[in-house]
C-alpha cells in the first residue's frame, strides 16, 4: 500500500474513533474495518463534486450500515462537503450537524437517512431504478446526461433485514447493472459472532438472485478492493455485490469481537491504535497531504467531471431542446395537472380507490415522470403507472412490479423520490401499511414527497375478515410527524387528495381509499380538503351539533343529519379528510368549523382514538374485525344512518 494511501486510511479511521472518544457513543469497529474500502471507493471511483453535492449526475454513496456514520463523516470531511473540524468534535451532540445515524438534509453529502437496518441498500435499489429509467428517456447518442453509478455499503446486520432481502430480490430480477454493494464482512455483530445467528452461502445466495458476486479476502488490500469494483462497473447487466472480509476494529486489542462493534475504545486504547499504526497526531489532528490527497482525487476529479458534464448539456440544449425543458422540469419535481376531464354527478356511486386509479392514469399520462406500481395489487389497488412495465428490456415502462415486497417497496419508492426526477408512489391494501411503518416513517423524517396509496381502507373489505380489515391503521398512520394522511369522502376529495399530494414538495403523503361504491357529494371540494376539514352540509339557522366523519362515513353523516332533521333537529356535517392539515390552520378557522361547546359525533369505521383530540363522543370500531359479506359487517358494526342519529341522539 502506497504511504500516502496509508496515512488516509489512518486519518479516517482515528477521525471516527477520536470523535466517537468524545461523544462517548458510536460504533468505531465498522470504521476502522472499513476505512480501506471505502478510502478505495471514494479516491479510485467516486464521481462526486462536493461543491454541487446534489449533482443529478453524481454517483451515489449510501451508508446502510447507517451506525458506521462516523466514516462518513470523516470521509465526507476529507472530500470537501461542509463538514468541519468543529462539527466532527459535536459528533452525537446537539446542536450540530453529525447525528448519530446519516440523516438526509441534515448534514451535506448525505443521501439518505439510514441506521434502520435494511432501508439504505433498499434505498439505493430505488436509486439504481430512477437511474436506469431516467438514463433510457433522455440520454441520446454522445450524450450521456444521466450516466451514474450507487454504490451501497452494507454490514452483516443489513443483509439479515427482511426488507433488504425483498429489495435485494428485485434488483436482481430488474437487472440494476449500474447498483454496486460494498459489503464488509467481519462475521461480528452486536451480539457476537454472526454464526451464532446465521450460516448463509453469501455467493450462492446472491447468485441466485441475479446478482454478480466477487470476493475480496483482504479488506486491507487496496488493489484486489480496486479491481473488484472496476470488474463490477463492467457489468452492466445484473447488480453486483462484493464480499469484503474485514477484522472488526483491526489494530485494536478488542479486534475481531463484539466489544467494538458499538462502544468507544476510550483514550488509552486509542493512543495504543495509534501508536500500533504509526500514526503520530492527536485527537482531531490531520495532515495537510491528506487533505490535498482527497482534494487531488475527489473534489479536483469530480469537479472537472462535473464541467464536462455542464458543457455537454449545453449542447444538449441546442440538439435537444425540448428534451432539454423536459430533463429540466423533472429535476424540478415540477408536476402539471388537469383533472376536469374526471367529472362525477352528484348522487352517483363509484369506490375512491376507482376514482383515484383513473385520477391517477390521467396525471401519469400529463407527467412522464410519474413512476410506480403496487405489491401485486394493481388490479385492487389501482396504483399502476403506464407505458409498461419496467424491466431489464423496457427502462422506459412506469409500471413497477414490485411483487409481494411492501416493505422493500416503500422504501424503494423512497429511494426514487431521493434520487430526484422522478415522483414515485406505490400501492397496497391499508392493513399492509404495517408492513411499510419504517419506510413511511423516515419518508417523512427526510421530508421528501414519497406517495403511499392504500386500498381497501375498513371493515367494509368484508369478506377477506379481520386479517384484512384496518382498525388501528389510521391513527398509527396520523401519529407519524410530518406525514400527510388524506382519506377522501367522495370522488371530489380524492381527485384534489391526488392533485395536493403531487403539488406537495416537502414531505409525503398517504392517501386512503375505499374498496366499496362511496355516494359522490356536490358539496366537496379541493379547497376544503386543502383545510383538512369543511362543512359540506352547513345547518340552515341554528347550529343543534355536528357529525363530524372521514372518508366513506362522510354521506353515511348526511343522511343521519336528514334522519334528525325529521325530529328537529339543525345538524352540521363536517367532512375531515385530512386531521394533520386540519391542525396546521389558525385557531380561529378551527373554531369556525369546530366550535367549542356544541354538541359533536365523529363518525369512522376505524380505531376511535385519533378523534378524541376533537370531540368526545366517537362513534368508531376498537374491535378486529369480522368475514362477512358488506350488509352482515355494516349490521354488525351499526354503522347505518339509524344508528349514527340513534347515537346523536344519546349524546
Amino acid at each position: 500500500m502506497k504511504p500516502m494511501d496509508q496515512l488516509s486510511i489512518n486519518t479516517i479511521r482515528l477521525l471516527g474513533v477520536d470523535a466517537i472518544n468524545q461523544a462517548n457513543s458510536g460504533h468505531p469497529g465498522i470504521v476502522i474495518g472499513a476505512a480501506p474500502m471505502a478510502h478505495a471507493l471514494f479516491t479510485k471511483h467516486l464521481s462526486v463534486y462536493p461543491k454541487v453535492s446534489n449533482w443529478i449526475n453524481r454517483d451515489r454513496f449510501i451508508l446502510s450500515a447507517g451506525h458506521g456514520s462516523m466514516l462518513l463523516y470523516a470521509l465526507n470531511h476529507l472530500s470537501g462537503y461542509q463538514i468541519k473540524i468543529d462539527d466532527l468534535k459535536k459528533f452525537r451532540s446537539f446542536p450540530g450537524i453529525t447525528p448519530g445515524h446519516p440523516e438526509f438534509g441534515h448534514t451535506d453529502g448525505v443521501e439518505t437517512t439510514s441506521g434502520p437496518l435494511g432501508q439504505g441498500i433498499s434505498n439505493a435499489v430505488g436509486m439504481a431504478i430512477a437511474e436506469a429509467h431516467l438514463s433510457a428517456r433522455f440520454n441520446q447518442e454522445g450524450f450521456n446526461i444521466i450516466d451514474h453509478f450507487t454504490y451501497v455499503l452494507v454490514g452483516d446486520g443489513d443483509l439479515q433485514e427482511g426488507v433488504a432481502l425483498e429489495a435485494i430480490s428485485l434488483a436482481g430480477h430488474l437487472g440494476l447493472g449500474k447498483l454496486i454493494v460494498l459489503y464488509d464482512s467481519n462475521d461480528i455483530q452486536l451480539d457476537g459472532a454472526t454464526h451464532l445467528a446465521i450460516s448463509d452461502d453469501v455467493k450462492r445466495k446472491f447468485e441466485s438472485q441475479g446478482f454478480h458476486y466477487q470476493l475480496v479476502k483482504d479488506g486491507d488490500d487496496l488493489n484486489a478492493v480496486d479491481k473488484a469494483i472496476k470488474k463490477a462497473k463492467q457489468c452492466l447487466d445484473k447488480p453486483s455485490i462484493i464480499e469484503v472480509k474485514t477484522i472488526i476494529g483491526k489494530g485494536t486489542s478488542l479486534q475481531g469481537t463484539s466489544k467494538v462493534h458499538g462502544a468507544p475504545i476510550g483514550l488509552d486504547e486509542r493512543n495504543e491504535f495509534a501508536k500500533k499504526l504509526e500514526y503520530p497526531y492527536a485527537p482531531f489532528e490531520v495532515d495537510q497531504k491528506v487533505y490535498k490527497y482527497y482534494k487531488s482525487k475527489v473534489f479536483n476529479r469530480g469537479k472537472k467531471q462535473y464541467q464536462n458534464w455542464n458543457q455537454m448539456m449545453e449542447q444538449y440544449k441546442v440538439e435537444y431542446p425540448e428534451l432539454y425543458q423536459q430533463f429540466n422540469d423533472f429535476v424540478k419535481g415540477n408536476i402539471q395537472l388537469d383533472l376536469s376531464s374526471l367529472n362525477y354527478e352528484a348522487g352517483s356511486k363509484e369506490a375512491t380507490r376507482n376514482v383515484f386509479g383513473k385520477a391517477l392514469d390521467l396525471a401519469s399520462k400529463q407527467n412522464l415522470n410519474l413512476i410506480g406500481g403496487s405489491a401485486d395489487l394493481t388490479s385492487s389497488t389501482k396504483a399502476k403507472g403506464l407505458d409498461g412495465h419496467f424491466s431489464k428490456s423496457t427502462r422506459l415502462g412506469r409500471n413497477i412490479n414490485f411483487g409481494v415486497r411492501e416493505h422493500a417497496m416503500g422504501a424503494i419508492v423512497n429511494g426514487m423520490v431521493l434520487h430526484g426526477g422522478l415522483r414515485a408512489f406505490s400501492g397496497a391494501f391499508f392493513v399492509f401499511s404495517d408492513y411499510m411503518k419504517p419506510p413511511i416513517r423516515l419518508a417523512a423524517m427526510m421530508q421528501i414527497p414519497s406517495l403511499f396509496v392504500f386500498s381497501h381502507d375498513s371493515v367494509m373489505v368484508g369478506e377477506d375478515g379481520p386479517t384484512h380489515e384496518p382498525i388501528e391503521q389510521l391513527i398509527g398512520l396520523r401519529t407519524i410527524p410530518g406525514l400527510q394522511l388524506i382519506r377522501p369522502s367522495d370522488a371530489n376529495e380524492t381527485k384534489a387528495a391526488l392533485e395536493i399530494a403531487l403539488e406537495t414538495k416537502n414531505k409525503p403523503t398517504a392517501i386512503i381509499t375505499t374498496r366499496q361504491s362511496v355516494k359522490n357529494l356536490s358539496t366537496t371540494h379541493k379547497s376544503g380538503v386543502l383545510k383538512g376539514a369543511y362543512i359540506i352540509d352547513a345547518e340552515t339557522s341554528r347550529l343543534d351539533g355536528i357529525i363530524l366523519a372521514a372518508g366513506s362515513e362522510v354521506s353515511l353523516a348526511v343522511e343521519a343529519k336528514a334522519l334528525l332533521k325529521e325530529k328537529g333537529l339543525d345538524i352540521r356535517v363536517v367532512s375531515m379528510p385530512s386531521m394533520d392539515r386540519f391542525l396546521l390552520q389558525d385557531p380561529a378557522y378551527q373554531q369556525q368549523i369546530l366550535p367549542a361547546n356544541v354538541k359533536t359525533l365523529a363518525v369512522e369505521l376505524g380505531s376511535s382514538y385519533s378523534w378524541y383530540r376533537f370531540t368526545q363522543h366517537v362513534m368508531g370500531i376498537d374491535t378486529y374485525g369480522i368475514s362477512g359479506n358488506l350488509e352482515q359487517v355494516t349490521a354488525h358494526f351499526g354503522f347505518t344512518k339509524e344508528n349514527v342519529a340513534k347515537r346523536f341522539l344519546e349524546i
